[in-house]
């Protein structure tokens, strides 16, 4: 039976939600993260703030078509020292990135929007900080080589739950949130409000 209507294409976000025996419709939101990012960061706006704000977007998209529908919009944005870090276009890029993010602590904002009845009745933005080792450029240069197709579309250039979590030496935050989910919150709201059983 689908619960929730996921306004994102993220396979990640799907799984965790079906794992969790969450009936899931996918409907992802296109909307201009780009310009909406920069038009936030321009204004001064937190990291936090504007992850917030791209999860909220992305679920108000979907329930403006689907009222009746329980949506749930999400967002990640990596920060490090003060700089948002997109997803790499290029092996280059992620190489870049990781040379960036090196040796140093980065926070994830993990943000979840969830919309009932046309409107917003919960949010949440997770904000774990992870901790990269300094790794050698031969290792740097055969990971983006080898797993490319898998982290081409992530932000920070890892899959934690994979191969990923070899560049780290710490990781402070729960493991959903750093996949793209602050999923034990939403479970808590969920079961709250009765959505779900428990």
């Amino acid at each position: 039976m689908t619960v929730l209507t996921l306004a994102s294409a993220s396979a990640i976000r799907a799984t965790l939600l079906r794992n969790a025996g969450i009936g899931i419709d996918i409907r992802p939101a296109r909307i201009d993260e780009d310009n909406l990012r920069a038009s936030l960061a321009a204004e001064g706006a937190t990291a936090h703030d504007i992850a917030d704000a791209l999860a909220e977007n992305k679920a108000l998209k979907i329930a403006a078509r689907d009222p009746a529908a329980l949506v749930l919009g999400c967002d990640q944005l990596l920060e490090c020292d003060g700089r948002i870090y997109a997803k790499p276009d290029t092996p280059q890029d992620a190489k870049a990135q990781l040379d960036a993010l090196r040796g140093r602590t980065h926070r994830l904002h993990t943000a979840a929007v969830l919309y009932a009845g046309g409107r917003p009745v919960w949010r949440h933005v997770a904000t774990p900080r992870l901790t990269m080792r300094d790794f050698s450029d031969a290792f740097r240069d055969a990971y983006v080589a080898r797993h490319w197709t898998d982290i081409q579309h992530c932000v920070g250039c890892y899959q934690i739950e994979g191969p990923g979590i070899r560049l780290f030496e710490r990781v402070e935050g729960d493991l959903f949130s750093i996949q793209g989910l602050p999923l034990m919150e939403l479970l808590a709201v969920l079961t709250q409000r009765k959505d779900i059983d428990g």
